[in-house]
């Protein structure tokens, strides 16, 4: 049987010029149509970060919503949602960092996280690892740990991993480029 990054790196579709030129994006949404696929990475998230003693999953708007919500699932773990300043209905919790062209600002619902927690930080994509850490902070501010982080892909090339050592927890992905 193909191993699971080669399956996923087939499924992904390069896009050049989006969303503006001389950006190569990758699409993941082909792994979407494919439930053996999405369903098997599920899986291998689940494996990977067993050890890690997860006790809720923050999933990064929105993609990370995308694997995070069946694997919190699997984990019989809280799924938390991490969105963008003004999209949550309730109380929230937010966190303001900078972006390479201004700043940005990421919100959770108070209480959706307790003090002590170990959370597990998901998202589809690593670049710069801005809005990863940033997701760390806003976990961090709440007394809950950032056990470690789950990602899709990871683009190598822009260091993201790096930035997020601090957390000391492991960071994973199932392809990198």
């Amino acid at each position: 049987m193909i191993n699971i990054a080669t399956r996923i790196k087939d499924a992904i579709r390069d896009v050049p010029d989006f969303p503006k030129p001389g950006i190569l994006f990758k699409d993941i949404t082909p792994i979407l149509e494919n439930p053996v696929l999405c369903g098997d990475i599920v899986d291998e998230f689940a494996t990977r970060c067993s050890s890690m003693g997860v006790q809720a999953i923050a999933g990064v708007e929105s993609r990370g919503f995308l694997f995070g919500v069946p694997l919190a699932i699997r984990m019989g773990v809280p799924f938390i949602t991490v969105r963008k300043k003004g999209k949550l209905p309730y109380k929230t919790v937010s966190y303001s960092y900078d972006l390479e062209y201004g700043s940005a600002e990421i919100e959770m619902h108070q209480g959706s996280i307790h003090s002590g927690w170990k959370v597990l930080v998901h998202d589809d994509l690593l670049a710069t690892g801005g809005t990863a850490a940033a997701t760390a902070e806003l976990i961090k501010s709440q007394g809950a740990e950032v056990c470690g982080f789950a990602f899709l892909v990871e683009l190598e090339a822009l260091k993201g991993k790096d930035r997020l050592e601090v957390y000391r927890g492991e960071c994973l992905n199932l392809v990198s480029y």
